[in-house]
């Protein structure tokens, strides 16, 4: 039944717009317009800005580097803020609605059932990120250079995992509570919290948004941070199989 729940999902990914939601804010926001920023900012300064002229003068020349870094920061503040709204109402929204027992009077574990909704997500993050990536890599290569096709599809796959933890997080949040607002509080405060542990010396090694500056790093050089991967694949695991024991107990 696993696979009829998966194409459930994913079926539902593409009818509600999610897909399109999705691909089109990481499109635009990641793939196309973190090169043409990096490119065209000191000279949007100085023409649009008082003064701008002495402030785009401090401004470093744009490299291959910066359309690198900044695609990354999008990715990092757009793709959480999508996974957290994407997933918030995965299983809340149809507990609420009452969606979610009809589906499991039906030969389908709970854990199937949750499987499917988190499979789904990835797939829905995964085409998405890779139309960015190849729009961002295609865009870097004709306003600046090529960039190492190995280094590029490993830093992408560095930020899916990390999308992918805050996805699994969100679904956690999401059996938890009925309530779609309160899941997505919820996670949203996880990410915050998570934020503010990254700033801490040390700690900061540990958790999943130090991804991002290990895929910045493959580029500009940096120290890989296998601790924050091992985490981050740890807290994806622990909140599946929290959110499974969960809606096991759960009356729906």
């Amino acid at each position: 039944m696993m696979h009829v729940a998966l194409r459930k999902e994913l079926l539902e990914q593409w009818r509600t717009y999610r897909l399109l939601i999705v691909g089109t804010v990481l499109l635009c926001f990641a793939g196309f317009l973190s090169p043409l920023t990096a490119r065209y900012a000191p000279e949007i300064i100085a023409q649009a800005v008082p003064n701008g002229d002495e402030i785009a003068r401090l401004i470093p020349p744009p490299t291959a580097a910066s359309a690198v870094e900044q695609y990354v920061k999008n990715v990092n503040q757009f793709g959480v803020l999508l996974a957290l709204l994407m997933a918030m109402g995965a299983v809340a929204q149809e507990k609420d609605k009452g969606t979610a027992a009809l589906m499991l009077v039906k030969p389908l574990s709970r854990g199937a059932f949750l499987g499917a909704k988190f499979v789904a997500l990835v797939v829905t993050f995964a085409v998405s990120l890779a139309l960015a990536g190849a729009a961002c890599y295609y865009y870097t290569l004709v306003l600046f250079e090529a960039l190492d096709v190995g280094k590029w599809l490993m830093l992408n796959g560095l930020l899916l995992v990390l999308l992918c933890t805050h996805l699994a997080l969100t679904l956690f949040f999401s059996t938890l509570t009925s309530s779609q607002v309160v899941a997505g509080g919820l996670a949203f405060g996880a990410w915050m919290l998570l934020s503010v542990i990254g700033a801490l010396p040390h700690v900061g090694d540990y958790v999943p948004g130090r991804l991002a500056a290990w895929a910045n790093g493959l580029v500009q050089g940096g120290e890989p941070a296998w601790p924050a991967l091992w985490t981050s694949l740890v807290l994806t695991g622990l909140a599946l199989a929290g959110a499974k024991v969960i809606l096991e107990r759960q009356e729906l």
